[in-house]
């Protein structure tokens, strides 16, 4: 189904909602940049911790106090989740510069297998830091 302009010259329409259907390659493309885009305000934070760092013990005290609080711990471990997403994605992205994986079924099983990742690992690294007291 396509829709056209009005006009001398029809042209199709842009795709749009109302005629793609959500499936697991269309989210994970979506979920690809959010968490690019998630990842530069990472690394403002990063930047925060260092000026926090180079401004003495009690900026550092203070930095750290912000992000261990519930809010702080909530944005670091999204955080953590697009770190390790966007990892999962730029790989199946490699692959299919290497020419594989296009298929739909392998496409779908990519993106979930990068979803499983993402929260696994997540999971898992700060499941260590829970048991090791870094939390």
């Amino acid at each position: 189904m396509t829709e056209t302009t009005p006009g001398p010259r029809a042209r199709p329409l842009s795709p749009h909602l109302e005629i793609w259907r959500f499936h697991a390659t269309m989210v994970g493309s979506i979920l690809h940049r959010i968490t690019g885009v998630g990842l530069y305000f990472g690394a403002l934070i990063l930047a925060g911790w260092a000026l926090s760092l180079a401004a003495g013990p009690d900026a550092y005290q203070a930095f750290m106090e912000l992000l261990g609080s519930p809010l702080g711990k909530l944005v670091m471990f999204g955080l953590t989740l697009s770190v390790f997403y966007h990892l999962a994605k730029g790989v199946q992205h490699l692959l299919w510069d290497a020419g594989t994986g296009f298929q739909l079924p392998i496409a779908n099983m990519g993106a979930i297998a990068c979803y499983a990742f993402a929260i696994a690992a997540s999971l898992a690294v700060w499941a260590i830091a829970w048991m090791t007291g870094a939390l």
